[in-house]
């Protein structure tokens, strides 16, 4: 029985070709004798460009692989062209605009602004009725402390913090955090010396060491020096103790696993640097930790806090027109932070040469890396550019503040004083600085350390009505969590939208009725988000709340209100 086929078979064992067709089917004419009537007219009738066209189209039909070289015949073409235009000059319309907000323009939206800023009447009391959501902030402290003896301690930690005063107060409150946890005792923090912030101060020189010592002592164990005992295992040499180096932002987890052991075997050893080397989330235990070494433990030293609360009483003094209220500013014009930022304004030559010296000084050859590529006008758009004295009071007075406003300035030595502080001053005549409220003789002290000098600004700012931060930093992220700790959870700061303000400040032609409505938009936006609790990745030296602070049942204050 033979299996079933389906192609047809001659009789041979062998199928045949088929046969090939005569000539191809786009040439073969009708078997009527008449031409093709394909592209509507016959082969006789077309004119030579037609005909070359069909030649050139059944070629490449037939030769498709001539589309391979489509590619290089344009790019060949293009080089052709490029090489017969002259880029000397470009052309107007081919120049790309530039991104608004891009280019230092604020003098001359202060010359158009100034009239109709100085002849508006219409400001009402800006520092009374600035904060309307601080009302409905009901957050208290609330760091339970622990009662009772401590258990034998695991060993010694000894840290050095490094940076400048925030950075270092970072480092401690880590520091205590980590100990707690580890149930080892802490020696105090060892301040590095910095090339940048050259201040040899020691912690005692900043901080009110027992009372640090003091408020810790049923949370964790401060000393100030090893014991001899212990010290003699390792020559009395530093050097010679473990030291770890801990990746930045480490879990608590990293901790127990790793440096426990090592704590446990050596009874003692270094963290350097210590700097951001615990993760902001961690057991509500550690962030308690944290909350106590931040917002009780540490306080400034005697001489520091005296200077600094003189200060406060001083423009409390002069702002008696405003109900003792004044508002403090964080400015960041600095030559270094000018330069570190790389941003244009208006200085011309002196100021590109003065930019560079500075830069090669601070972070030598940082800046001049080959394929570095400094951006102004992208860092000016992106909100990265340090604001100017004017472009603060600008800012200020669009916000509603008006010349009879008193303003403690926190800074440096601003680059090119003179001349950037003179619109400030015309703007807001009652401005003062900590060398303006004190004398020669009771700055000395301090004058030439710049974290205690920083430290008496940071006192003036924790304690005024409105605090305006201009810049990042350590600075302006501790005083915001400290004043939601003293000012019931609201921070009482603006904090501007530098990329907005870019914008309006590189706009020459907007009308001060506009630029105010925007400032005073920006100003209630900061107040809408003075009360905001932590979330995961936040810094709890920011947002104390709900870690360091709480909400009383109101029932019971209620009830407790009506008890004689």
């Amino acid at each position: 029985m033979h299996a079933k086929i389906r192609l047809p078979t001659s009789g041979h064992n062998t199928p045949s070709p088929p046969a090939s067709p005569l000539r191809s089917p786009r040439l073969r004419h009708p078997r009527s004798g008449k031409p093709s009537p394909r592209f509507g007219f016959g082969v006789s009738n077309r004119s030579f460009a037609q005909r070359l066209a069909w030649i050139v189209l059944s070629l490449l039909l037939r030769r498709q692989g001539i589309f391979l070289f489509a590619p290089l015949l344009y790019i060949s073409g293009m080089l052709f062209y490029m090489g017969t235009v002259s880029f000397d000059v470009v052309p107007d319309a081919i120049k790309p605009r530039r991104a608004p907000g891009s280019v230092y323009r604020s003098p001359e939206l202060y010359a158009k602004l100034r009239h109709e800023m100085d002849a508006d009447n219409s400001t009402t009391d800006a520092m009374s009725t600035i904060w309307k959501h601080a009302k409905g902030g009901d957050w208290r402290p609330c760091i339970n402390k622990f009662s009772g003896g401590l258990p034998e301690s695991n060993g010694y930690i000894y840290v050095e913090a490094n940076g400048g005063l925030n950075q270092q107060r970072t480092s401690i409150c880590n520091a205590v955090a980590v100990a707690g946890y580890l149930n080892a005792t802490l020696v105090i923090p060892n301040f590095h010396f910095h090339s940048i912030w050259r201040d040899p101060s020691k912690f005692s020189e900043i901080y009110d060491e027992d009372f640090f010592v003091k408020t810790l002592e049923n949370d964790v164990r401060v000393v100030d020096t090893v014991p001899g005992y212990l010290m003699e295992r390792f020559d009395r040499n530093l050097t010679n103790v473990f030291n770890f180096r801990i990746k930045a932002w480490s879990p608590v987890q990293f901790y127990r696993d790793t440096v426990l052991p090592r704590l446990l075997e050596e009874r003692f050893i270094r963290i350097s640097p210590f700097a951001n080397r615990l993760s902001f989330d961690a057991p509500p235990d550690v962030q308690r930790l944290r909350c106590l070494a931040n917002y009780e433990a540490l306080r400034f030293s005697s001489p520091l806090l005296t200077m600094g609360e003189t200060l406060v009483s001083r423009m409390k003094e002069r702002s008696a027109n405003n109900g003792g209220k004044y508002i403090s500013v964080h400015l960041r014009f600095e030559e270094d932070m000018v330069a570190f930022s790389c941003c244009v304004y208006d200085g011309g030559s002196k100021e590109r040469e003065d930019m560079i010296a500075a830069r090669e000084r601070g972070w030598k050859g940082k800046f001049t890396k080959p394929g570095r590529v400094l951006r102004p006008g992208a860092n000016r758009v992106n909100g990265k550019c340090p604001l100017t004295p004017l472009e603060v009071g600008l800012m200020l007075r669009g916000m509603g503040f008006d010349k009879s406003t008193s303003i403690f300035l926190a800074s440096g030595r601003i680059y090119d004083s003179e001349r950037h502080m003179a619109p400030l001053l015309e703007m807001f005549p009652l401005l003062q600085t900590k060398e303006m409220l004190a004398s020669a003789e009771e700055l000395a002290p301090f004058k030439n350390y710049s974290s205690r000098m920083a430290a008496i600004d940071y006192t003036v700012c924790l304690h005024s009505e409105v605090f305006v931060t201009t810049q990042g930093g350590n600075f302006p992220h501790f005083l915001l969590g400290h004043r939601r700790y003293l000012f019931n959870g609201h921070s009482k700061t603006i904090r501007p939208d530098k990329r907005k303000l870019a914008v309006y400040f590189d706009n020459p032609k907007i009308g001060w009725k506009t630029f105010k409505r925007h400032m005073l938009s920006m100003r209630a936006h900061s107040d809408s988000k003075g009360i905001e609790l932590k979330r995961p990745n936040d810094s709890i030296y920011s947002f104390p709340c709900p870690n360091c602070m709480c909400r009383p049942n109101k029932t019971e204050d209620s009830r407790t209100a009506s008890t004689p």
